[in-house]
């Protein structure tokens, strides 16, 4: 599908075709001139050569524009204006002077700064005029302090080699003094080895001859020894002799002693009778023990029964108390969670453990009752029904809910006291709550569809079932159970009772086997008593008929020690021949061993003899050695020190030539000088100016570096930068010139074209003003058309100002989107439009719509003077598109009237037939006329 415009401009010699196609596809255009294909820019271009402002809203002006057009500023409705009606230079003159003005505010500017910017320079300049001579007279200083560097390490250098010439020449005499003293030292070397050679010779006749007094020292050491062992052994058979001596005295005592006591025992034998018959009496004694012994038995058998048995109660009352311990931690538990939780009801609790006495009945821990008191404790308590409903039966036996998962009640998962049960069964129905398992949870839907269970629990989940009174339908929600807070820790207060009932037995057997034991103890401990007696009783009956026979044993072991002591008798005169026969030997051997004694002492004093005299020649030559080492150490010391002056003195030499080498490639360094080249003569004259010693050469270095110092925040910078400023001052002079010069000629231009310009555009005005005011007058109202000024000079802000009164009460206004009404701004537009009707140059003018914002009595009078202006020789083609017209408007023959039809209801185009149409509206106005 396609859409098509077509549009024929009038032109001499011949009129323009301009077509445009709209591919509705793509959304794309094609555009042709006369029918050929042409390009955009090309139509552009044709229009524009027409005079053709589509844009300019005062040749376009549609419905919705007419409020853009009342909010145009005065320089946007110059500008349009000028365009539209004015002769082609003049916009081009408003342009062009609006450019040379900015032009020209740029060049004052720029002039302006530039003179600006030449004053400042200029006071900069002479500001650095003075840095300047200071600046050189800091520079004569610093020159001078150069050459005073410069010269310095030559004069340093001239030091430094005199002084390596004298410690040259000292050294050279300190080597031929060590070549002295080297010469003098080499006889007292020979000397001191000789002496050295006989030291050692004699020193190991010293050794040898120390060596054989050891030899015979040892072999008296020996003899020595052996007379001290030959003592001993006489000391050991005069000791061997001593001891038969008193082992024999002590033979005889112990002979003494033996016959005494048997003469004591004859006479204690004679003086014991004979033998009585005491056996009947040691029978019944006899008897009376294994009577006693058989109790004995049978008292500690019991005893070890009880014992056992009070042993196992003790351990069963262990375990019980134990077992006790472990439910109260469990109780304790509990009161602390109770306790953390609700402080009041664990305060309750203690007092109902000590005041259970004041209730009639059973109160069940926790808390059952309300316990209204002085405490004013907040507790929650409630009364257990009057009929027990513990035993109630579950609606439905649990088999028949076994095929949905479930297991059991929830009342058969937990114990509780009577009261608690009924009470929970009273109030919460647990006898028949059913609790299933994750089978029941996957079935949940079938679980309450088909067993109407009002409230159910699966493993982590309860369930809640409520049936609408209103729908009968099911509703049904569940929560996930929370974790276990109060009952986390239970207790078995049946187990608890009967443990406590347990103990209470075992405390009273244990006493009663506490006496039982007492009484067998007691017992014990007289069947004790009597069976010592009996014991001590049997004693001295055996004693009464054995003494005699013990008393003859005696005898006879006595006798037969004697007989035995006899034959050990020892004879001393025998023992004591023998032991001067073996001390006479030994005697012999000792005066032979003190013969040998005395012959290795004599050798020994002759070795010694001849020793002494071997060292004292040893000590004549030691001290000679001595007295010659001390003589070469003297010299050698000299020779030592007179080698480490000539080292000395040969280490500074070489000091002194890296000195004076350095200092000299210092100095040449400092005058830039080759390593080969001489001082050229240019320094040589300056420094003949300049103090020859260091010490003036500093004196006058820091003098120069004090004077230099003075001059402080000055470089080379600064005269560069004054030349540099006094080139810019000369070039910004030139440019300023030259600006001046094209500030003058825009001057001049402006002056010219403003004539050319201004002149023209007042007459137009004056023109516009002159039918804007007719047609207000014609509509008995009052409007105006002026040029607005602010400054001559600012063309840009040059503009056309409207001011129009509707209203005899008010004042002219000037014509804003905001004082006048829509009306009022139509009829303004319009008729500022008609105004430049005959004076518009554009070939012809379109309006859309202006009339439909007005009233009737306006809309009339503009449409009329419309049809005036626009019908006239001289003014261009008008377009005046509007949907409605008011009727009984005034219309000229030079008006040509289209009428746009367009409708759901529309006639097709065979059908069409214009002159019918006109017959039947004739014919239609006879009859309204009747």
């Amino acid at each position: 599908m396609k859409g098509v415009v077509e549009i024929e401009l009038s032109k001499t010699p011949d009129n323009i075709i301009i077509t445009r196609e709209i591919q509705v596809v793509n959304n794309t255009s094609a555009w042709f001139i006369n029918r050929k294909p042409a390009t955009l820019k090309t139509v552009e271009e044709q229009i524009a050569a027409l005079n053709i402002q589509v844009d300019n809203l005062c040749q376009f002006l549609p419905q919705d524009k007419v409020g853009e057009f009342a909010r145009l500023s005065k320089v946007e409705l110059l500008e349009a204006t000028e365009k539209s009606i004015g002769p082609p230079e003049m916009y081009k003159f408003h342009c062009e002077l609006k450019n040379f003005r900015e032009k020209e505010r740029e060049l004052e500017n720029l002039c302006k700064d530039k003179t600006n910017s030449l004053e400042k320079m200029k006071q900069r300049v002479e500001r650095y005029k003075q840095d300047v001579e200071r600046y050189h007279e800091r520079k004569r200083h610093l020159d001078l302090i150069e050459m005073l560097e410069r010269k310095r390490p030559w004069v340093e250098y001239e030091t430094v080699r005199k002084q390596h010439e004298e410690v040259k020449q000292i050294r050279d005499q300190a080597r031929e003094e060590l070549k002295n003293l080297k010469g003098m030292q080499s006889p007292l070397m020979k000397k001191m080895e000789e002496i050295e050679g006989s030291f050692k010779s004699l020193d190991r006749k010293i050794r040898c001859m120390a060596g054989e007094i050891k030899e015979a020292s040892q072999k008296c050491k020996q003899k020595k020894d052996a007379l001290e062992m030959k003592d001993k052994q006489i000391e050991e058979i005069n000791q061997a002799f001593r001891m038969k001596k008193d082992e024999e005295m002590d033979r005889r005592k112990k002979i003494i002693s033996a016959h005494k006591m048997i003469e004591e025992w004859n006479d204690e034998l004679s003086t014991v009778n004979d033998c009585e018959n005491l056996q009947p009496q040691i029978d019944a004694v006899n008897t009376e023990l294994k009577h006693l012994q058989g109790e004995r038995a049978n008292i500690e058998s019991d005893i070890s029964d009880v014992t056992t048995e009070k042993n196992n109660q003790e351990r069963e009352k262990k375990r019980i108390i134990d077992r006790i311990g472990q439910l109260n931690n469990i109780m304790s538990m509990k009161e602390e969670t109770l306790k953390g939780k609700s402080q009041d009801t664990h305060s309750a609790l203690m007092w109902l453990r000590k005041n259970k006495d004041k209730f009639k009945r059973t109160v069940c821990e926790p808390i059952m009752l309300v316990i209204r008191d002085h405490q004013k404790l907040r507790v929650n308590a409630v009364c257990a029904p009057a009929v027990s409903c513990a035993g109630n039966l579950p609606s439905r036996p649990i088999e028949e809910l076994h095929q949905y998962g479930f297991f059991s009640y929830l009342r058969e998962l937990f114990d509780a006291p009577l009261p608690v049960m009924s009470y929970l069964c009273s109030q919460y129905r647990i006898h028949d709550v059913p609790v299933g398992t994750e089978k029941t949870r996957n079935m949940i839907g079938k679980v309450i569809q088909e067993t109407k269970l009002r409230q159910l629990y699966t493993a982590e989940e309860k369930y809640t079932v409520k049936v609408s009174a209103y729908t009968n339908l099911t509703f049904s929600t569940n929560v996930c159970l929370r974790a276990a807070q109060f009952l986390t820790n239970s207790v078995d207060t049946d187990e608890r009772q009967q443990l406590e009932k347990q103990q209470q037995g075992i405390n009273c057997k244990l006493q009663s086997l506490d006496t039982q034991l007492t009484t067998l103890f007691e017992r014990q401990k007289h069947l004790e008593r009597r069976d010592n007696e009996l014991r001590q009783q049997k004693k001295e009956l055996l004693e009464r008929g054995n003494r005699r026979r013990q008393l003859e044993s005696k005898i006879a072991v006595k006798y037969d020690s004697i007989k035995q002591l006899e034959q050990d008798a020892i004879n001393l005169e025998d023992e004591s021949q023998q032991a001067n026969v073996k001390i006479k030997e030994i005697n012999i051997q000792k005066a032979r061993l003190v013969s040998e004694l005395m012959h290795l002492i004599k050798h020994c004093v002759s070795l010694n003899i001849l020793k002494t005299d071997l060292v004292l020649q040893s000590t004549a030559v030691d001290a000679e050695k001595n007295r010659l080492e001390s003589e070469y150490k003297a010299a050698s010391m000299q020779l030592r020190a007179s080698e480490q002056n000539f080292r000395e003195l040969d280490e500074k030499k070489r000091v002194l030539t890296e000195n004076c080498r350095e200092l000299l490639r210092k100095a040449r360094q400092m005058c830039k000088m080759s390593p080969d080249q001489h001082l050229p003569k240019e320094f040589q004259t300056a420094f003949q100016t300049i103090p020859n010693t260091l010490e003036e050469i500093d004196a006058l270095l820091n003098e120069e570096k004090s004077r230099a110092s003075c001059f402080t925040g000055l470089n080379a910078s600064i005269v560069e930068e004054y030349s540099k400023q006094t080139h810019e001052i000369q070039q910004l002079k030139e440019d300023l010139e030259e600006k001046k010069k094209e500030l003058d000629n825009y001057k001049r231009n402006i002056s010219q074209i403003k004539e050319r310009w201004l002149n023209p555009l007042k007459s137009l005005i004056e023109k516009i003003n002159e039918k804007f005011s007719n047609f207000f007058s014609s509509m008995q109202c009052v409007g105006e058309v002026d040029l607005h000024v602010e400054n001559e000079e600012e063309y840009d802000k040059y503009g056309i100002r409207i001011r129009v009164k509707f209203h005899s009460s008010t004042g002219l206004q000037e014509l804003t989107p905001y004082h006048q009404s829509g009306g009022e701004k139509s009829v303004s537009t319009m008729l500022y439009l008609m105004a430049l009707q005959e004076l518009n140059r554009c070939p012809f003018r379109v309006v859309d719509e202006i009339n439909q914002g007005m009233d009737p009595v306006n809309e009339r009078r503009v449409f009329e003077m419309v049809v005036k202006t626009a019908c006239k020789e001289s003014t261009s083609q008008y377009f005046l598109i509007t949907p409605k017209l008011l009727q009984n408007l005034t219309y000229n023959d030079k008006m040509t009237v289209l009428f746009v039809y367009n409708g759901p209801y529309m006639l097709e185009a065979n059908k069409w037939n214009l002159k019918s149409f006109c017959r039947q509206r004739r014919r239609l106005g006879r009859m309204d006329e009747q």
